[in-house]
């Protein structure tokens, strides 16, 4: 038995909570995880795991266990990272997830530079404004917007995002330019809603200007819960938007948005890299949270 195999293949089962998703995250059949499992369980003689035909939950002498073997795995990794040519070129895979609108307008763009950087490191970029289970899908860090409410998570804020409220000139056209956010709580203008995967909700814009303080609902006439959805509703002349300006920088420029109430001021939307407590923060992913925040510093 390769011991170390056995503990990566034990800690991911711990992970995942399954001994299927443990085998895929690590490129082996179901089978040799049960039997690395089985091994080690034999060589500590204690059993690890509890198995079901429907879950899979780790004993309390297991959960003691993994505790140490997390260490240890980290140990090893930033050993064999810190050496020679690997601490100049780290290398292996990363799955990260970020929203769909800083994909499509911001990273993919920007990827190249980072692979003529790092060409040993391929990245699982998982796209979309979803709630990610990072330790269940096995993913090494998320890019997010908004305060983060899971605080079980290690996280580094990399950029504070400016954000405008925008609309369509052929929606103001039709229904008039608001010169105060409040007009905007009147069924005599529109706005497309953002449904936030924390609350399956959509957030009401606070502005100020000065002492004064609004806070705007809105009539929603569409919500939606992806941010490519969203500004192309914006942009079809659905209602007025609140996004961040680089959404709208492109769409501004070629006349596609305006931008409203230039004298209230929004708070800045914080953009985080989060990743699951008891992950190293080994070579590759370290390199990759830097590279995001020097490109989300040119927002």
């Amino acid at each position: 038995m390769d011991r170390f195999e056995a503990m990566r293949a034990f800690s991911r089962v711990v992970e995942t909570g399954s001994f299927s998703k443990a085998a895929e995250t690590l490129n082996i059949s179901r089978t040799s995880v049960t039997q690395l499992i089985q091994q080690l369980e034999a060589r500590l003689r204690v059993r690890l795991l509890n198995r079901t035909t429907r879950r899979v939950s780790v004993t309390r002498d297991g959960a003691q266990f993994h505790e140490r073997v997390q260490r240890l795995l980290a140990d090893l990794e930033d050993a064999e990272s810190s050496l020679g040519e690997a601490a100049q070129r780290p290398r292996g895979k990363l799955r990260v997830d970020v929203p769909s609108p800083l994909a499509r307008l911001v990273l993919v763009p920007a990827l190249a530079e980072f692979h003529a950087r790092y060409p040993d490191i391929q990245i699982e970029m998982g796209v979309s404004d979803r709630m990610v289970d990072i330790i269940g899908e096995h993913v090494d860090c998320v890019v997010r917007g908004g305060e983060l409410l899971d605080q079980s998570l290690m996280a580094r804020r990399v950029a504070d995002l400016q954000l405008g409220v925008y609309a369509a000139p052929a929606y103001l056209e039709r229904l008039g330019t608001p010169t105060h956010p409040g007009e905007l709580e009147g069924s005599a203008h529109h706005v497309v809603g953002f449904l936030w995967a924390r609350t399956g909700r959509p957030l009401p814009l606070n502005l100020a200007r000065g002492a004064q303080q609004v806070q705007v609902q809105g009539h929603c006439v569409l919500s939606v819960d992806d941010g490519n959805a969203y500004l192309a509703a914006g942009l079809a002349g659905l209602g007025v938007l609140w996004l961040p300006d680089y959404m709208a920088r492109e769409q501004v420029a070629q006349g596609a948005l305006v931008r409203l109430f230039e004298d209230w001021q929004l708070a800045p939307m914080p953009l985080y890299v989060a990743y699951p407590p008891n992950r190293h923060v080994g070579a590759r992913l370290r390199v990759f949270i830097d590279w995001v925040a020097q490109v989300a510093a040119r927002l």
